[in-house]
């Protein structure tokens, strides 16, 4: 007969007299993240506060697990949260809900198919429950929609159908694509639900990206592009004023910079705008009011040095936005005449985004923390904000390293951040292997929440007793335009500086391990991974790189984005200095390469031609002085979206940094990884 060590313990505390509470033991240690939890992870991807303000619509994304539910994208569940966290599911799942909005009548609204359905419809379901039923159909998928606020129209985005006999000559084997020229624009229909009728097309003239209804009368505004291309979409969206029943245009915005989001006042007399500074702001972050008659454009917080996220209006007369700043986020409110600047939220935790407004004041955020990935937060009307869901409560039995902002200063003397995860089981005056996680972008910026994704290392990496830092390198966004300019027309210069500068300073600290650096990142994080890995060998000891550049000559001319590589990135054009983008390629310095180098990339990536990856590949396969491994994922574009291409990702990424870092070295490890699938069961 075998005792536990419970009841042994439990035996000798009462031969000796000793009270059996007082009885301890060693416990297993608990544990911390791996790249199973990460894999298992539940987060809100939106939010819409009801008009009323007592309800809070979002949706949750929850991932596949490859074993049970086959790979793919991960589900999109609808739930509903009142104000005082009670939380229910609605619609859960094997589903995918889209663009959730509330209907006048206080329905909730969304896109989805279900059934037989085809392509993507509205939606709508009761707050009380039951069956949702199907609002509007269309012969293609809606992608975006907004209601007249009579609730009986709605107007929505979609392609036009094929015809016909285009249809026809596709069943018959002729699918040939006409790069950039047979791209299907986006088009405004509105749909009259009162009666049943067929949706009519509003016919102006581009592609269009965002939709919004005029709270009074038939206006709609509208963002258009000339073509469906990103790069338009990027660059070259303006906003238009439309009268929705003839498609005339009352008035156009014409400001030639980034676009983000806008909304309309409740009086209908002005709109609200996110866009960027000019042409060469690297990101839509300006808070304009431009009045719907067409105007003089007014920027409403002149002297902000953060990046307006979100806005929406408390009344005709005041603003209310959210905006990021440095690595936290606050919520303010303006008045249209520029005063009565108010903070409504500090910048100090949680980051919140995702700003929802409702008529009686109170707000819905979905907002993150060094703790827990995105969950809904709310704010009562006074009150302060609170976190209303609670999706990943097994976190709570894991152990979490430190987090904290680090700032220091580049070797010019610019101010510098970033957020460094440190060991778990840090000693001092021990040193440690490090991992600089460089963000992608650059007009991009890591913020002091939730840190840890399938391709970012994080408490991951902690857990296993490396430090991680992630640099706000000169470039990022969140702290003005001017500093987000400062990168411009000097690819991989001072930028990738500011990362050396990063390790030096944390070398200093005493923290790190000069001869253990790793670096790591996707797109332009990438491309400082293949910087490190060439130019910087000297400097890293392992290098992972995701979709990243190697060679900036062949990138400028296999993007999809060249205008905005030209306005915001290089400010110049391939044969304006062939010398300039020469120099600011990886592959030039394959000779100088010393640093193992592990790279993925997604084969269908429009934005990083795989070919980025398969030059460097190649030529650090020829020359035979480092190990390389390239690993593809067919299926996945700038960045993996399935369950199983992101748990794959994870694991050869710690499995590459920990075999050069803090393993044998030497060879690659074995290509073949044993997946634990087991591990992703709730």
């Amino acid at each position: 007969m075998r005792f536990s060590k419970f009841m042994v313990g439990l035996v000798l505390a009462l031969c000796i007299g000793l009270p059996a509470e007082r009885v301890s033991f060693a416990q297993a240690p608990v544990a911390g993240m791996t790249a199973y939890d990460v894999a298992k992870l539940r987060f809100v991807t939106d939010a819409v506060i009801s008009p009323d303000g007592k309800h809070v619509a979002f949706t949750l994304a929850v991932p596949r697990n490859p074993l049970a539910d086959g790979d793919g994208l991960a589900f999109s569940e609808l739930h509903v949260v009142d104000l005082e966290g009670h939380s229910k599911a609605f619609i859960s799942g094997e589903v995918s809900i889209q663009k959730i909005d509330w209907t006048p009548s206080g329905e909730i609204s969304f896109l989805t198919k279900r059934g037989k359905d085809k392509e993507a419809s509205i939606y709508a379901i009761s707050l009380s429950g039951g069956e949702a039923r199907k609002v509007v159909e269309h012969e293609t998928s809606i992608s975006a929609y907004s209601w007249h606020p009579d609730g009986k129209r709605v107007a929505f985005l979609a392609t036009a159908a094929l015809s016909k006999d285009e249809k026809d000559l596709r069943d018959k084997g002729f699918t040939q694509e006409i790069y950039e020229e047979d791209g299907r624009l986006t088009r405004v229909w509105v749909a009259d639900i009162s009666n049943g009728s067929k949706p009519k097309l509003v016919d102006v003239k581009g592609s269009a990206s965002e939709i919004q209804w005029c709270p009074v009368g038939d206006q709609l505004a509208l963002a258009l592009a000339s073509t469906s291309q990103v790069d338009d979409n990027y660059m070259n969206r303006l906003v238009y004023v439309v009268n929705s029943l003839t498609g005339a245009v009352d008035s156009k915005l014409d400001l030639p910079a980034k676009l983000g989001p806008f909304a309309w006042s409740p009086d209908g007399k002005h709109l609200a705008v996110i866009s960027g500074e000019n042409i060469n702001d690297p990101h839509e972050g300006r808070l304009y009011l431009w009045s719907s008659k067409g105007e003089k454009l007014r920027d409403l917080v002149p002297d902000y040095l953060g990046q307006v996220e979100g806005v929406a209006w408390r009344n005709s007369n005041t603003v209310v936005y959210l905006g990021h700043e440095g690595v936290y986020s606050r919520v303010a409110e303006v008045q249209i005449d520029g005063t009565n600047r108010k903070t409504l939220v500090e910048p100090t935790g949680p980051v919140l985004g995702k700003l929802t407004l409702s008529e009686s004041g109170a707000m819905s955020f979905v907002g993150e923390s060094p703790s827990h990935p995105f969950e809904v937060f709310g704010r009562t009307t006074q009150g302060d904000v609170k976190r209303l869901t609670h999706h990943n409560a097994w976190l709570s039995k894991l152990r979490f390293a430190k987090q904290e902002v680090v700032k220091h200063k580049a070797r010019d003397g610019v101010e510098l951040e970033g957020i460094l995860v440190r060991p778990i089981d840090e000693k001092p005056g021990q040193r440690y292997p490090l991992i600089l996680a460089v963000h992608g972008g650059p007009e991009s910026h890591v913020p002091n929440g939730w840190i840890t994704q399938y391709a970012n290392p994080g408490q991951v990496a902690a857990a296993k007793n490396f430090a991680v830092f992630y640099p706000n390198y000169r470039g990022s966004t969140a702290r003005g335009v001017a500093f987000s300019k400062l990168g411009q027309a000097d690819a991989a210069g001072k930028e990738f500086d500011d990362l050396i500068d990063a390790v030096d300073h944390l070398v200093a600290t005493g923290l790190v391990d000069k001869a253990k650096v790793g670096i790591t990142g996707g797109s332009y994080g990438g491309y400082a991974s293949a910087w490190g890995a060439t130019k910087l060998s000297d400097r890293f000891a392992a290098s992972v790189m995701f979709v990243g550049i190697s060679n900036a000559i062949s990138k400028v001319g296999t993007t999809d984005i060249p205008t905005e590589m030209y306005h915001v990135h290089h400010r110049k054009w391939l044969w304006e200095d062939w010398n300039y983008f020469e120099k600011a390629s990886p592959i030039l310095y394959v000779k100088q390469a010393k640093t193992p180098l592990l790279i993925l990339h997604g084969k269908e990536d429009p934005r990083v031609h795989p070919s980025q990856s398969l030059e460097l590949h190649r030529h650090l396969k020829v020359l035979g002085q480092t190990p390389v491994r390239l690993v593809l994922y067919p299926g996945e574009g700038h960045g993996n979206r399935r369950a199983a291409s992101r748990l794959d990702y994870n694991l050869r990424m710690m499995q590459w940094f920990e075999h050069y870092l803090t393993g044998p070295g030497g060879q690659p490890p074995a290509y073949q990884l044993k997946y634990d699938l087991e591990k992703l069961k709730p």
